[in-house]
């Protein structure tokens, strides 16, 4: 009999142990949640191979977006850096990551120019450089205040243009998921990242 009871107790805490490892908690991200996820608009763009470039479309990849610009002196190489560290975190998750630039100077940031500036923080990161016109239709889309020198009213050669400092992330759905601010940290970043692709 007692080897019978003792038999029962340990089948009870070996189903106890698989329920406790079956039911994780979800998943905490550290990034800014946008809930419910808000669908981006499509736009063809061109980038700095003078590829078109589809934003907010479905993808195989998760995309990360940042507008700035390469005269920029403090957010955008930070920023930029940051995105170094992320990219290495990842791993070969990064395959599926795009990390896109979008210049918010493009009267300065001509194609030679992005591609010379993001490849000197990592040489698969994307630059866009979009019109005027797209400029201020993305900067209303996600909330970026430009100011005037984007549209051409201040003088190019010494003008700092201004920008926001979140970085936003798509996922391969095209839908806006999270924001990361400047001072957001690489490791958790990636986390969140490798989240997000096996989601979808």
């Amino acid at each position: 009999m007692k080897a019978n009871a003792m038999k029962d107790r340990m089948l009870l805490v070996l189903a106890a142990l698989v329920l406790l490892t079956g039911c994780r908690a979800p998943y905490q991200y550290t990034g800014s949640v946008i809930d419910p996820p808000k669908p981006a608009t499509h736009y063809t763009l061109a980038d700095n191979q003078s590829q078109p470039f589809e934003l907010g479309a479905p993808s195989d990849d998760v995309t990360l977006l940042y507008f700035g610009y390469t005269n920029c002196p403090n957010f955008c190489p930070t920023t930029m850096g940051t995105w170094k560290q992320v990219r290495q975190e990842l791993g070969a998750a990064a395959d599926n990551v795009r990390f896109v630039m979008i210049s918010v100077d493009p009267a300065r940031d001509t194609e030679p120019v992005l591609r010379e500036y993001l490849a000197y923080f990592d040489p698969t990161f994307i630059g866009i450089r979009p019109t005027l016109e797209q400029v201020e239709a993305l900067s209303r889309e996600y909330g970026v205040g430009v100011d005037s020198h984007a549209a051409g009213t201040r003088d190019p050669a010494t003008a700092h243009t201004k920008h926001g400092s979140y970085t936003y992330v798509l996922d391969r759905a095209g839908q806006l998921r999270l924001l990361f601010h400047l001072d957001a940290d690489a490791a958790p970043m990636a986390a969140d990242i490798k989240q997000l692709l096996r989601e979808n």
